[in-house]
């Protein structure tokens, strides 16, 4: 028994031992072998279908030209790069590009092609500005939920959804060649051109909106992982002269502009937009600064942390002077009180002018519509 007992003891230290020495090289060796990312994202939250519109919304722009066609581009690198169609761009140099939160900016083409319907501009005040996810190297399928944004007939930040319904399509639209095409079930209306078509479930830019039959609600788009190299090209080496560019010598004809009256009332609107998504600090960025310093940020979120789906019944816009407006709208809000919501009614004006080039909502008030 004796003999017996020492063996157990000896075998159980050297297992004790064994132990020992293989934790040491666990927490000494094993974490300078590791050089990746975890294999299982802790508290990652998908974004909802909301979220990624608004999102996306954010980083698409309105492109007009001096000879007259309007169409949609999108954010692409931190360089302040934006993707278009070559047609929404063709014979000009310079832009007028504006952004979602209704700043009008300037923008200039640095590479353009004269057979693909692709375009590059860039716009410097956009530098560092986080851009859109792109879809580098996967390819949607037939059957993929997509959505269409741009600013159709003028619309801006306009979303249509729909799916993939064919790949591979082909065609020509002189002078540019279309190869190997989404087909998709949301329309592209003209300034819809050079929008990004989105992957509704992740947010990714599958293609660029160039084409379509308004009439049978269908559009084609340019899978984006075609010409993303291409247009990669052009930000790193921006091209010395463009081909087809057209001398614009009078400014007399009366320019399809967006009045102040329109972009002070899509202010307002896109305001409430950010709030309804939770978005803060944006809805936030959007205050003139006279307001802000009136009213800390903190104050700002406090203010309508009990409100949710705020909803534009009604608006009327007025121009008092040259470079301001006037909205007024009526909202229907829900707000927790008591621990419930319910729905409530206001009458809300809000001034808007330019603060540095940038419409602002310089003041407002409201009051409760008592039912």
């Amino acid at each position: 028994m004796g003999i017996k007992w020492r063996i157990a003891l000896i075998g159980s230290l050297l297992i004790l031992a064994g132990g020992a020495a293989a934790g040491y090289a666990v927490n000494e060796q094993v974490p300078g072998q590791l050089n990746g990312t975890p294999l299982i994202a802790v508290g990652e939250v998908k974004k909802s279908l909301k979220d990624i519109i608004f999102e996306t919304q954010k980083m698409v722009v309105m492109i007009e030209t001096e000879t007259g066609l309007q169409g949609s581009g999108f954010l692409y690198n931190l360089e302040g790069d934006l993707i278009t169609n070559a047609h929404v761009v063709e014979g000009v140099r310079h832009v007028r590009v504006k952004t979602a939160d209704a700043r009008d900016l300037d923008g200039e083409v640095i590479g353009i092609s004269t057979e693909t319907d692709v375009a590059v501009v860039r716009v410097k005040e956009l530098v560092g500005t986080q851009p859109l996810s792109m879809m580098r190297y996967e390819r949607g399928e037939v059957g993929d939920d997509v959505m269409a944004i741009g600013s159709p007939l003028g619309f801006q930040n306009t979303v249509t959804t729909g799916i993939i319904s064919g790949v591979g399509r082909s065609f020509q639209i002189a002078p540019y060649t279309y190869k190997d095409l989404y087909q998709i079930s949301a329309p592209i209306a003209r300034g819809n051109s050079g929008g990004p078509l989105v992957d509704m479930n992740t947010g990714a830019v599958l293609g660029i909106n160039s084409a379509g039959l308004e009439d049978e609600g269908i559009g084609f788009s340019i899978p984006i992982s075609n010409v993303l190299s291409m247009a990669e090209g052009w930000s790193r080496q921006p091209m010395d002269r463009l081909p087809n560019l057209k001398v614009v010598e009078t400014h007399d004809e009366k320019e399809q502009d967006v009045s102040l009256d329109q972009m002070a009332e899509y202010l307002v609107k896109h305001y409430y937009d950010s709030l309804n998504n939770r978005d803060y600090v944006y809805a936030y960025s959007l205050l003139g600064e006279g307001w802000k310093e009136g009213t800390s940020y903190v104050k700002f979120r406090e203010g309508y942390l009990t409100t949710r789906n705020v909803v534009i019944d009604d608006t009327h816009v007025s121009s008092p002077e040259d470079n301001e407006a006037t909205v007024t709208a009526i909202l229907s809000v829900d707000e927790r009180k008591d621990g419930k919501y319910a729905l409530s009614k206001y009458q809300v004006s809000y001034r808007i002018g330019y603060e540095n080039d940038q419409l602002k909502l310089i003041s407002g008030k409201g009051k409760a519509i008592r039912k």
